[in-house]
């Protein structure tokens, strides 16, 4: 059985919702833009700009397969400084209406890029991308955001120690612990367990139901980091070969306890959001075999993709 026994916890981000038992709500996906290489750059250094419009038509190609198959996006803005995530947060909320999120490796962009949203009242449509198990001064950061009104936050839970879908636990209750200590409320709180490669998304998978059975915290990963670190399939099958591979992961990350997916480049969201649309079609159909439940929301890609199915199945 895929559902869990503990009430799922349901979270609201800028309209989308995620979470809840598998097959109520589609799996979130979140593909990011302005990250290292990003094709926006056209090989040029980052301080030198980006091309407006082809970062314009990468979320407006997100925004349409979002809307056409009924898979919620969201972006996930990468930046190196807070006057970078100034520049990109303007960009992306000018010209896309998708929530989003703020990305840096380190704490103080990611600070100045949390301050500029409370600044332009954009808290509601952003999440805090993350809270980390390894940050040496995790209290300064729970403390500071909590204090900047983030709303919601991604923590992000690892155990070097633990390799095992148990040491994904004891990372998020490390980082809960911090929370608790610190004295922080957050209206959404969801984990990503950590993807080292391909195959081993399966590990994050396990460790999402660990986490969902525990707390009813919906969860997340980044299986792209596990597709895009395999050179060998490119070198052996090109493009295309890799491709397969890629949308492969994606789609069964979203049917195995994933409530939200980090899936690489916004130019992949062509070759991803499809293949989430089918796994989610998919995952609820499952569902639906065993309990007799169908989607929650009516934008379902089952709904969205295959209604005289729907109604098939509503006769059953």
């Amino acid at each position: 059985m895929l559902e869990s026994s503990t009430p799922q916890k349901v979270c609201q981000v800028g309209g989308v919702k995620f979470g809840g038992q598998p097959g109520e709500y589609s799996t979130v996906v979140v593909p990011s833009i302005f990250q290292k290489g990003d094709r926006v750059f056209e090989g040029a250094k980052r301080k030198e700009g980006f091309n407006e419009d082809k970062a314009r038509e990468l979320l407006a190609t997100t925004g349409r397969l979002s809307a056409e198959t009924g898979v919620p996006a969201m972006a996930d803005i990468v930046a190196n400084t807070g006057a970078e995530f100034k520049t990109y947060i303007d960009f992306v909320t000018a010209h896309s209406a998708m929530p989003f999120c703020i990305d840096a490796w380190v704490m103080k962009p990611k600070l100045e890029g949390a301050a500029y949203c409370a600044e332009k009242g954009l808290l509601d449509r952003m999440f805090y991308n993350s809270l980390t198990v390894w940050e040496q001064d995790l209290e300064t950061e729970v403390r500071e955001i909590a204090a900047i009104g983030v709303k919601h936050v991604l923590l992000v839970a690892f155990d070097p120690a633990d390799q095992m879908p148990t040491g994904r636990v004891s990372g998020t209750q490390k980082i809960l612990d911090v929370i608790e200590k610190v004295g922080a409320k957050f209206e959404s709180i969801f984990v990503d367990t950590s993807v080292m490669n391909g195959p081993a998304t399966a590990l994050c998978s396990l460790a999402n139901k660990l986490v969902k059975d525990k707390w009813g915290f919906p969860t997340a990963s980044a299986p792209s980091n596990g597709s895009y670190m395999w050179k060998t399939a490119r070198e052996k099958w090109g493009f295309k070969g890799w491709a397969a591979a890629d949308a492969a992961l994606e789609g069964l990350s979203a049917f195995l306890w994933h409530d939200m997916i980090f899936t690489g480049p916004m130019a992949g969201s062509e070759r991803i959001i499809p293949a989430v649309a089918m796994a989610e079609a998919f995952e609820a159909t499952h569902v639906f075999g065993q309990s007799k439940r169908l989607p929650a929301s009516g934008d379902h890609p089952l709904y969205k993709l295959f209604p005289e199915f729907v109604e098939q199945l509503k006769a059953m």
